[in-house]
């Protein structure tokens, strides 16, 4: 029983004999002969096995030890495509959302630059000797001279973005 599950155990973990017996300072015939069964570890071996194999000592001597079978593999493989897909899910999801903010920002920029059209600039007219008259009208320069030269630059970006997330089928 030591035999089989110890064998299974290593295998399972992915070491070789030669990995294993550098682990617990034996040579690699001795983990050999405890595999065949022609051999047993004494009481300080099998503790020293069960903290390389990260395995409790008593399921190194208890039941047999049942290597991964093709169903749980099967089950793995079910559940990475389950994974995949609710991936590719949030990835479409975003990608609609990203979309969908792209051209609400073209909304709001042609928006604001039809009111800028219609407005005409009307601060121009303004009295600028009250100083609460001066600071809004500079404010709302400022804000049309830096609005009519970085509107057309991301408007084009967003127009770019459109059409790269636009869904193709």
């Amino acid at each position: 029983m030591l035999n089989e599950n110890l064998k299974a155990i290593r295998k399972s973990k992915g070491l070789s004999q030669e990995e294993l017996a550098i682990k617990l300072n034996v040579v690699r015939q001795t983990i050999s002969k405890w595999e065949q069964g022609l051999s047993v570890p004494d009481s300080d071996m099998l503790i020293s096995m069960s903290e390389a194999l990260e395995t409790p000592v008593s399921i190194l001597l208890g039941e047999t030890v049942d290597e991964p079978k093709a169903d749980s593999l099967k089950a793995i493989s079910e559940k990475l495509e389950i994974i995949n897909l609710q991936l590719a899910q949030r990835k479409t999801a975003g990608r609609k959302i990203l979309h969908w903010l792209l051209i609400s920002l073209c909304a709001v920029i042609v928006s604001i630059s039809v009111a800028l059209i219609v407005l005409n600039s009307p601060y121009l007219g303004w009295d600028y000797n009250s100083p609460e008259t001066a600071v809004i009208g500079t404010a709302f320069h400022a804000f049309e001279w830096l609005f009519v030269r970085l509107a057309p630059i991301i408007l084009i970006g967003a127009i770019v973005g459109i059409f790269l997330t636009h869904k193709k089928v």
